[in-house]
């Protein structure tokens, strides 16, 4: 099982970037996944999560109306597309599957929001 976290980096305040978790090894159309970010010193918090089936999404509030998760079950990927970044957003972001007991996590991706 792999979750290969992607495309994160140094943006301006304001700029956008768009993550890519690349899933191989389960059957990624039957799993949840959420987007996580932990930000020095805190606690590992959920940003978004996206449904199985229906492609349901729910956002923190933090990040409702800049953020935007997806899914190709297709490609075996999730994405999170950022808008409007702000400097509170600098986390290591990580990809999340889970289908009731069954857990699995990526290594993470650095973003940085800084002018």
């Amino acid at each position: 099982v792999q979750l290969v976290e992607s495309g994160g980096g140094l943006v301006q305040p304001g700029g956008s970037l768009r993550l890519s978790c690349a899933a191989s090894g389960f059957t990624f159309s039957g799993y949840v996944m959420k987007w996580y970010r932990q930000a020095p010193g805190k606690e590992r918090e959920l940003v978004a999560v996206i449904s199985s089936i229906y492609g349901t999404t729910d956002y923190a509030d933090s990040v409702k109306g800049r953020f935007t998760i997806s899914r190709d079950n297709a490609k075996n990927t999730v994405y999170l597309q950022m808008n409007s970044l702000k400097p509170e957003d600098t986390a290591v972001y990580y990809c999340n599957a889970r289908r009731r007991g069954d857990v699995y996590w990526g290594q993470g991706t650095q973003v940085t929001v800084s002018s």
